[in-house]
């Protein structure tokens, strides 16, 4: 099939290589300049496993191109997905201006049957409100084109995202129209061989899906981390709780590791998004305020051990932090708890030596140059050079293995505190650290 892709981030590039390499002739369009020149030149905006190559090999055999041309777009794909961002405005609404403006470029330009598949994360009702746009724009123009609107949400792991397109555990449609769920069918067949993923149901439901599943995954990280906080309190070990409760298989251990918080791009904008829309609706949501605050205090968890070891006077001090990224195999630091603990150390007087495999780029753009303030290192033990502790906030493979004598001897200092309990804290201590956990004794 001919598919267009609007918006090429996360989800866009993601959305688009994998429909390419299923054979489909895949446009991305992107407003931003800079980044399809790049697209075009094989360079990709964000890292994620898998995805250089699938882009590399679908380029090369031209069924996966690039343009800041949505009129082509428009005209090329049969399917056109949206997939532009919904930034979180100050009330915490999801921002839709980008969805509308595409609805209206859409509603400009086409010329024949067209569905639009909304896969933006977006509140409920926004594909009416998509639907009711390019119906405006048709009108403008004098012409009578027929239309579908669908909401196909993604359900893509930052990390993983190439292993969950082409092996989904869900394809979720919400469609109204049996036209356009014939083309969407037509589409996802090739992912769907091994059983039957595709689940249908009304627009409405298929929007609010997407949301009550992020809430739900965040849900359980703050309820786990509420229980660290208590372990700490009653001298118990979370990590042992953690064992305990995950082998009842209501519970799992899938999103019940205690640490510094959740960030990223989904999961705070979503559980914001999801409160402002119940407010509007007259509903308050009790449990998603308690979550967000719960995740807010989080990431501090790490800067309080550092107070309660140093004080909070850290003229002179200076911390390895081992992780940018809100966590391993991206290189996304949108909302990361290594921005909360970096910029309370650095207003307590103290300098950063971060290391990351992904993300110091992104931590160059967001603060600078300020060597003053942080400096990178390229190898984890080089962040420990004249370093008075270690903190952990991304729980990066290649630090799983990191060897406590060597992070002994590479230190200045003796104190390791572990924001995401990678480590056995028996072995930091006998290295002659002095270990902090996140509910541990």
């Amino acid at each position: 099939m001919n598919i267009t892709v609007i918006g090429s981030g996360y989800v866009g590039l993601v959305t688009g290589a994998c429909l390419a390499e299923m054979g489909n002739q895949v446009v991305c369009v992107d407003n931003d300049e800079a980044k399809i020149h790049d697209l075009c030149n094989g360079r990709l905006p964000i890292h994620e496993p898998g995805l250089e190559s699938l882009v590399h090999d679908n380029s090369a055999m031209e069924r996966l191109r690039f343009t800041t041309d949505l009129e082509h777009g428009c005209a090329h794909g049969e399917v056109i997905f949206i997939a532009v961002g919904t930034p979180p405005q100050p009330d915490g609404s999801a921002d839709l201006r980008h969805v509308l403006a595409v609805a209206d470029a859409i509603g400009a330009h086409m010329k024949q049957y067209r569905v639009l598949a909304v896969k933006s994360t977006v509140p409920v009702g926004t594909s009416q409100k998509v639907a009711e746009r390019v119906a405006s724009q048709l009108a403008a123009r004098g012409v009578d084109i027929p239309v579908s609107v669908v909401s196909n949400p993604e359900f893509l792991k930052q990390g993983a995202a190439v292993e969950d397109f082409m092996k989904p555990d869900r394809i979720l449609i919400g469609a109204e129209d049996a036209r356009a769920l014939r083309l969407m069918r037509t589409i996802y067949a090739p992912f769907n061989r091994n059983h039957e993923r595709v689940i249908v149901m009304d627009i409405a439901s298929a929007e609010l899906t997407k949301y009550v599943a992020n809430v739900m995954l965040a849900t359980k990280i703050s309820c786990i981390n509420e229980m660290a906080n208590l372990a700490e309190r009653f001298g118990a070990d979370i990590e042992s709780v953690r064992l305990g409760i995950g082998a009842d298989p209501r519970i799992g251990y899938s999103f019940v590791y205690p640490g510094c918080g959740y960030g990223g791009s989904c999961f705070p904008k979503d559980v914001r998004a999801l409160r402002h829309s119940a407010a509007a609706a007259g509903y308050h949501t009790r449990i998603l305020e308690a979550v967000e605050a719960v995740n807010r205090e989080q990431k501090h968890k790490p800067v309080e051990k550092v107070v309660r070891h140093f004080g909070d006077r850290l003229d002179g001090k200076r911390f390895a932090l081992w992780g940018l990224a809100f966590k391993p195999d991206t290189d996304d630091m949108r909302d990361a708890p290594s921005r909360t603990v970096m910029e309370a150390l650095w207003s307590m007087g103290a300098v950063i030596h971060a290391f990351d495999p992904a993300a110091t780029e992104q931590a160059r753009r967001i603060y600078g140059a300020r060597k003053d303030l942080v400096l990178y290192a390229d190898d984890p033990y080089e962040a420990l050079t004249d370093a008075d502790g270690l903190l952990v906030v991304t729980e990066w493979r290649v630090l799983r293995a990191a060897e406590p004598q060597r992070i002994k001897a590479s230190m200045r200092g003796n104190v390791v505190i572990d924001g995401r309990n990678i480590y056995d804290p028996q072995a930091i201590r006998a290295a002659g650290l002095v270990y902090y956990g996140i509910g541990r004794p």
